[in-house]
């Protein structure tokens, strides 16, 4: 299915034999806007403050000075462990300005975790907002290449070496975000993207899609860390000269619908795990009484919080896929064209295929297999990572590990993952992650992690594990278990005891079977009734 784009920026349609021009996305969203007189219009309003274009171009030159004075040169990274305030918004802009490489991480890994990243990607200074000093040491300590660290609560030094004048003169195709992901395949990494990306999303998706204009506020569940948060709250508003609304605290839906009220938010961008609890809950019904139409993504939107939101609230909800590798909803049903239960149909600029086991194209509807997708706005590849790049980027194409169908009026269903990998709260979790940690409990002796979809057919993930002999196993005891040694998000929410695991003659793990075994207990075994983490692509 190909949808033809004519090309967002002179910078991403550059000749190949003449010298490439320059272009920088931090002047491409905040610079431009106060050449053209603009400077007085809102960009950013947060938890603390107000700012103007202006100010936050003034600001990112001051942190781009800053970080120069640190040694950070072109290219190099820049690793952040921040809350969505209006220091994370300059630190990734201004690391852009200077031509370095920004690497926001999230703020839900564990200090090991956190230190996985940093070394990975061989950061020299780390940024973190204060509240996270104990994860930011503790990373740091497992990362030789930090020379420097930076907590907000010490930002005035990274503020006072001085501004610097102007963008570096970067390329349309120089390196410009890093964004942690276990995609497809498991461990995380790094998918590396470029200046001309961000363009590309904005102009295609925003502006072509979401029809994003200058007096449009924009507030999204999904963080800054996420490709789907910095989409949201940073490349679309920054676009047009419109406004980003940012919330650093945890986004319950009595918290995100006070915002919405409060600051006239006109795009809400949220995940199933959200809209649900939403629906559920006691917000009132004239709440996003501004919000003019809803985003949707991270997993496929039940068609039940697709009638629930427009219903209730008078909000139409644009359910989409998209992914860390193409930085962006590649795919989403349209504004007043919404088929419920579906991912809608390629974003101009995007192609899809689905091919089958063999890499076949099925050109039938109705046929399922894996979902393939082609956009400018692919990564580079994975962060050292050759193989797995190999596997997943194709020349043009990128795999995305989903499994889909074109239904019979154009439109794609997903019907699930094409392995082993599943999404809690629209996060990607590892199964293997996890088992690992199952493991090291002294009472467990077999563990393995499958995703059960509940009533809204939202994967969760739960732990089917067989005790030491002689022992039981207590399931809000692992769970809590799993929390300590992890990230909160990929905990299992529930436990099966089992006295042994169906397996294969060859001795592997019957995943299938095990799925539909726990799936009747999954709901009533979770061991406790937290709120899933709100989640991106």
């Amino acid at each position: 299915m190909t949808e033809t784009s004519p090309g967002v920026t002179s910078a991403s349609n550059m000749s190949s034999t003449q010298p490439a021009p320059a272009f920088n996305a931090a002047e491409y969203l905040v610079g431009r806007h106060v050449a053209a007189g603009d400077g007085d219009r809102t960009a950013v309003i947060s938890n603390s403050r107000t700012v103007s274009y202006a100010d936050l171009g003034a600001e990112v030159r001051r942190v781009a000075g800053g970080l120069r004075e640190l040694g950070v040169r072109p290219e190099e990274r820049v690793l952040m462990c921040m809350t969505d305030e209006v220091e994370l918004f300059t630190a990734i802009l201004a690391s852009m300005y200077l031509g370095a490489v920004a690497v926001p991480c999230s703020t839900m890994l564990t200090g090991g975790e956190l230190g996985t990243l940093v070394a990975d990607c061989r950061a020299r200074v780390v940024l973190g907002s204060t509240e996270f000093a104990g994860a930011v040491r503790t990373a740091v300590e497992r990362a030789p290449d930090v020379e420097h660290v930076i907590l907000t609560d010490d930002w005035e030094r990274l503020r006072g070496a001085g501004e610097v004048a102007a963008p570096y003169p970067t390329w349309a195709d120089s390196p410009v975000l890093w964004l942690y992901t276990s995609g497809t395949t498991g461990t995380p990494k790094a998918a590396m993207h470029r200046h001309a990306d961000i363009p590309f999303v904005a102009e295609n998706y925003g502006q072509r899609v979401l029809g994003i204009t200058r007096e449009d506020r924009c507030l999204s569940v999904a963080k800054l860390f996420f490709a789907y948060g910095i989409g949201n709250s940073m490349f679309f508003p920054l676009s047009v000269g419109a406004t980003a609304l940012l919330e650093a605290a945890r986004p319950t839906p009595q918290l995100i619908a006070e915002r919405a009220t409060a600051q006239r938010a006109t795009l809400l961008f949220g995940t199933p795990s959200f809209w649900g609890p939403l629906l559920a809950g006691a917000v009132a019904d004239d709440a996003f009484a501004t919000v003019r139409l809803g985003v949707s993504a991270g997993e496929a939107l039940p068609a039940r919080m697709y009638h629930g939101m427009r219903e209730w609230f008078g909000v139409e909800v644009l359910d989409g896929i998209g992914s860390t590798e193409m930085l962006h909803i590649f795919m989403s049903n349209r504004p007043g064209r919404v088929r419920p239960a579906s991912s809608g149909t390629p974003v101009p600029g995007y192609d899809v295929e689905i091919r089958d086991e063999h890499g076949a194209v099925i050109e039938a509807a109705g046929q399922p297999g894996e979902l393939y997708v082609r956009g400018e706005s692919a990564a580079t590849g994975y962060w050292c990572r050759a193989e797995v790049s190999r596997r997943v980027f194709l020349g043009e194409w990128m795999r995305t590990g989903d499994t889909y169908v074109r239904n019979d009026d154009g439109s794609y269903s997903c019907l699930g993952r094409f392995n082993d990998m599943l999404k809690a709260g629209g996060i990607w979790v590892t199964p293997s992650e996890v088992e690992d940690r199952l493991l090291e409990h002294p009472d467990v002796a077999e563990a393995v992690v499958v995703g059960v979809p509940d009533s809204d057919e939202l994967d969760k993930p739960v732990a089917c594990v067989v005790p030491v002999p002689g022992r039981s196993v207590d399931g809000a005891a692992l769970i809590q278990w799993c929390r300590d040694g992890l990230a909160a998000f990929k905990r299992p929410r529930a436990v099966v005891q089992l006295s042994e695991l169906p397996k294969t003659a060859t001795g592997k793990i019957r995943r299938n079977v095990l799925r539909e075994l726990v799936a009747a207990p999954a709901t009533e075994q979770a061991g406790e009734a937290a709120a899933e983490p709100a989640g991106a692509p």
